[in-house]
């Protein structure tokens, strides 16, 4: 019978981060960039990752490296357990100064364009909770990765979780003024004689405005795309395009005029935001922390 044989003292931390943060890039360039640390401390520290386990973890295809199987294997779990023992850490120093810490999962856009600007209200009403805050694109297992809360964007499906809704999307049309005094708008179906900017996950938003205003529900819209609304709100701003974007990340830019609203689309999707939280879960924190935020949503709907 083979025996797997057992490692008798796990690898360092810092080897075990230099290698994450390389797998995740497949690059050992962007890691070093990303860490701040040389390429070859990069390629040294996963050589002593690789002599510590016994195992190849890249392999040199031209001047690029790609995981080997044993690596796949390492990098799907290393992140969350490095994500987990980071937490744990956090919790314990929150602790030791009396403090709750409150873990998040946010989405990137939502939380630099909507809840951080609102943030230092919550911290004056709750200035015993600390936050830790972490981005992601797509669900994941709230226990297993050690989250105490996340903002879920979509339908109310979101595994192992419970969920309380917070308020539907509204999109609106815009662009920015100087674009709209070059092309004079008469009626909002002259809204696609304007260069159109899209969202690359959400290729549909163009035609189903055509659509709502009574025009060939099937037409197709060229012009620049984005795979990130931070992306595209800047495009609007400096006059590339009309681009449809959800209203809450654009509140700042519409008060202040560098956008200007020029047509909404009717939410047929049954989409929203949600608080998604570990089911069975019971945390004065969380509590405190859904509590203020559905009130910050309530202001704004």
């Amino acid at each position: 019978m083979n025996v797997m044989p057992r490692i008798n003292s796990l690898p360092s931390l810092a080897l075990m981060r230099s290698f994450e943060a390389a797998a995740r890039h497949e690059s050992y360039t962007m890691a070093a960039e990303e860490l701040g640390v040389t390429q070859s401390a990069i390629s040294r520290q996963v050589r002593e990752l690789e002599a510590a386990i016994g195992v190849t973890l890249f392999r040199r295809v031209g001047r690029a490296v790609r995981l080997s199987k044993a690596g796949r294997a390492l990098r799907d779990e290393l992140a969350g357990d490095l994500e987990r023992l980071s937490g744990t850490i956090n919790r314990a120093i929150a602790a030791g100064d009396g403090a709750s810490l409150l873990t998040l999962a946010v989405l990137p856009t939502f939380a630099t364009r909507w809840l951080v600007p609102r943030l230092p209200d919550f911290k004056m009403r709750h200035p015993g909770i600390e936050l830790d805050l972490h981005s992601y694109t797509t669900p994941f297992s709230l226990e297993e990765r050690r989250m105490d809360l996340a903002i879920h964007f979509g339908q109310e499906d979101w595994p192992g979780a419970q969920l309380r809704r917070l308020f539907p999307e509204h999109l609106v049309v815009t662009a920015a003024p100087e674009l709209l005094r070059r092309h004079r708008l008469d009626t909002r179906a002259q809204t696609f004689d304007l260069p159109l900017l899209h969202l690359t996950s959400r290729p549909e938003l163009w035609s189903t405005y055509h659509s709502q205003l009574g025009l060939d529900p099937g037409a197709v819209f060229l012009g620049m795309r984005f795979d990130q609304f931070s992306m595209l709100i800047e495009a609007a701003v400096v006059g590339l395009g009309a681009a449809i974007l959800p209203s809450y990340l654009i509140e700042e830019e519409v008060a202040s005029g560098v956008l200007t609203e020029i047509g909404q689309i009717t939410n047929t999707s049954n989409s929203a935001y949600y608080i998604a939280t570990p089911t069975g879960q019971k945390n004065d924190a969380v509590q405190a922390f859904a509590n203020w935020i559905s009130k910050q949503t309530r202001a704004r709907v």
